[in-house]
């Protein structure tokens, strides 16, 4: 088994920050409201079935861990947030689903080598700042010939829009730190899995969100529920002009893409990609 080394200091207070961000509002009610089918959807594009053993990294709530279970696969759900994993807990048990959940990073993951069939990642493993060493992790506990699969917001999509428009109001990352949304990109994925896997298979992809009735709605809703949005408000909250101009900035963007007449939607892009380990 490959050890992951320990962080240095600095990498151990960014991850505490990362854990009380998404510890903040209620991420598992928005990925039961807002994106309940996109953990389904990965599920079935790394055609789980049952006898599998799966690995959901930065798990979350468990949106792909719970489909892939109830599938018929055995199921390790690991996050790097406590609140989450209970959360998921939970709604495992609501819908009858035998989940493992384990607190667990996704730059240094406690598993043995090639000790999983699947492993995959439903918007979660982007948020991880070091790709480099996330996307080793998961080729690490891939068995070779196994699957890895991802679903990520693409940088041109609304996820992606709305992070750019967070930038200019929270610090700046720290050195080393990427952006997620490189990780709908591509080109981006490709080169961090490189030589190590074949069959990749990549499309961009829409999920329709059809949550908000206008785009205060959102607004409220994402600065009530979603960790990084409550966290650019945090940021700013001493300075009521920042706050009504990062206030403007997410309405104008919700404006842009809400459509219909009888009904708002909002199509958000992402990225389905899906790679089998070299033996």
């Amino acid at each position: 088994m490959t050890v992951p080394s320990d962080p240095p200091d600095a990498d151990r207070a960014l991850k505490a920050k990362h854990r009380a961000m998404w510890a903040q509002g209620d991420y598992p009610a928005v990925a039961a409201e807002v994106i309940p089918d996109l953990g389904a959807i990965l599920t079935e594009a790394c055609g789980v079935g049952p006898g599998d053993r799966v690995l959901d990294v930065a798990a979350g709530s468990g949106n792909a861990a719970i489909p892939a279970a109830l599938a018929g696969a055995s199921v390790v759900a690991g996050d790097l947030t406590p609140e989450l994993l209970e959360a998921g807990r939970a709604l495992a048990a609501q819908r009858g689903a035998e989940v493992e959940w384990e607190q667990a990073d996704a730059e240094a993951l406690p598993y043995a080598d090639g000790e999983f069939d699947t492993v995959m990642s439903c918007v979660g493993v982007m948020f991880a700042p070091h790709h480099q060493a996330s996307a080793d992790e998961l080729v690490r506990v891939c068995r070779p010939g196994g699957t890895i699969g991802l679903i990520n917001w693409t940088p041109e999509g609304f996820i992606g829009q709305m992070f750019a428009a967070m930038k200019p109001y929270v610090a700046p990352p720290p050195p080393g730190a990427q952006p997620p949304p490189l990780w709908g990109s591509e080109g981006h994925v490709r080169a961090l899995l490189g030589d190590a896997v074949t069959e990749v298979v990549a499309r961009r992809q829409m999920v329709t969100i059809d949550r908000f009735a206008h785009p205060g709605e959102f607004l409220d809703y994402f600065k009530a529920n979603y960790g990084p949005t409550i966290a650019a408000y945090r940021g700013v909250a001493g300075d009521p002009e920042r706050v009504a101009a990062l206030d403007h900035a997410l309405t104008e963007l919700a404006r842009a893409h809400l459509r219909g007449e009888d009904k708002a939607v909002m199509e958000w892009e992402y990225l389905l990609l899906t790679a089998r380990k070299r033996g």
